[in-house]
């Protein structure tokens, strides 16, 4: 089990940072007092199924903060692959987060409303943790999108597997998918469900999906969407996207468009992308 430790100034991006791992497949909890990550381990190795955990401890539990380094000695005696990311930002950039948010800093009663002190008091507490951090990002510079990309640098091994693509079908009958970032109308396409011996069944069995690519227009569709998506999924990537969505849409959603979804679903899964299907009104009208 990887156990990531995420902690650093606060201010400086952990519950973003906590996000962008959530996306890529960690099991993740905020502001976990270090008291707890014993038992918090102890769970997780019973679990069985937990393989990527991430927790944020940081000052916000006061003194409980201090104790740490014991929390971590305990995960690494018990065998856990143990790491710690320190996050960090410039004064100036954390004075100018905390005003453009009207956030109290968790220091501030102890050091009479005074942020900058807050701040002084803050990086002398952290200083011990900082020097043990295995990973340390300054987001004083970064954006999202780029905070995005030095996190999947950094904890994942393929790029591609920051995002998931779901490829699904659906029926323009029954509506428009909400949930869809990329919608191909395939209805321009000769339609099965004219064909008594195709009409009851769906584009999940070869003799619809034959019939369908039995087509030089629909082969020719199929080649330039694979084209323009090998174009546009690199760059959906980049920008830090963690779910695509792509729908297919037919008149009742279980001929063409499905032949379609199934064929984009392998295409993609053939480049080691993370994939998953739906076919969202197969079922309908049986």
């Amino acid at each position: 089990m990887k156990f990531l430790i995420v902690t650093g100034m606060s201010g400086s991006g952990k519950s973003g940072t906590i996000n962008i791992l959530e996306d890529i497949g960690y099991y993740c909890i905020d502001n976990i007092p270090p008291q707890l990550i014993p038992k918090f381990a102890e769970i997780c190795i019973n679990n069985g199924q937990m393989k990527k955990v991430a927790i944020v401890t940081d000052i916000r539990g006061g003194e409980l903060f201090l104790e740490l380094d014991e929390g971590i000695n305990y995960l690494k005696e018990n065998g856990m692959d143990t790491s710690i990311l320190f996050l960090d930002a410039g004064d100036d950039v954390l004075i100018k987060r905390y005003k453009e948010t009207r956030r109290k800093h968790p220091l501030d009663e102890q050091c009479h409303g005074s942020l900058q002190d807050a701040i002084n008091s803050e990086r002398k507490i952290l200083a011990s943790v900082r020097e043990k951090a295995d990973y340390y990002i300054d987001t004083s510079d970064l954006s999202m999108g780029q905070l995005k990309e030095t996190i999947y640098a950094i904890f994942l091994n393929d790029p591609k597997d920051s995002m998931v693509v779901k490829v699904m079908s659906f029926g323009y009958k029954y509506g428009v998918s909400r949930e869809a970032d990329l919608v191909f109308d395939v209805r321009c396409l000769p339609n099965p469900f004219y064909i008594p011996e195709l009409k009851y069944h769906t584009g999940t069995e070869s003799c619809v999906s034959d019939y369908v690519m039995s087509f030089e227009q629909s082969r020719t569709l199929l080649a330039k969407l694979e084209d323009m998506l090998d174009f546009l999924i690199p760059l959906y990537i980049h920008e830090g996207k963690s779910q695509l969505v792509i729908a297919f849409g037919c008149t009742g959603g279980k001929h063409r468009s499905v032949t379609y979804a199934e064929a984009i679903y392998k295409y993609l899964c053939g480049k080691d992308m993370k994939c998953r299907i739906s076919h969202r009104d197969i079922e309908k009208d049986r």
